[in-house]
């Protein structure tokens, strides 16, 4: 496993592992939106496969995520290296947590209580139904989750 403590690839002082995971975190909105094209397009099948796929590979790669960080040093240790404050980088990455939770629990519910979704796209169109409405506002906390992540990486990484 020292392989994941060797410098990354972005030309940061970040360890690889940081740098996999930021570039996962960075491509998922447009994996997230090329799912809703799907859907769109009426391949509802895929539409399903790709969001179960994309959730379960989220939820691996935050766990490779919290594995490096801790034994890592913890975030006290990444942040050292920043010349942002460590209150202020502290303070944004507790926001960043609560944003990735409500995302998590929202994302887990759409898959949860709306297996049989399909029928109500096929019956009552894309556009109108509760699915589709919590799918877009699921979207919206995706994108934040992926963009607040990215800048914690920059605050730690690059300033």
């Amino acid at each position: 496993m020292n392989y994941m403590f060797k410098t990354g690839f972005l030309g940061t002082n970040a360890p690889f592992f940081m740098d996999i995971v930021t570039i996962i975190v960075a491509l998922l909105p447009l994996l997230i939106f090329a799912a809703i094209s799907f859907a769109a397009n009426g391949k509802y099948k895929e539409h399903k496969i790709a969001h179960i796929f994309i959730f379960v590979v989220s939820v691996v790669v935050v766990g490779y995520f919290e594995y490096g960080v801790r034994i890592g040093g913890g975030f006290e240790e990444f942040s050292k290296n920043s010349s942002l404050p460590y209150e202020f980088l502290l303070g944004f990455l507790l926001f960043h947590i609560c944003i990735a939770i409500i995302t998590l629990i929202l994302w887990a519910r759409a898959l949860y209580f709306e297996p049989d979704s399909n029928y109500h796209f096929r019956t009552t169109g894309f556009q109108k139904t509760k699915h589709a409405k919590m799918g877009k506002n699921l979207s919206k906390w995706i994108v934040l989750t992926s963009v607040t992540g990215l800048m914690v990486y920059i605050f730690l990484f690059v300033f």
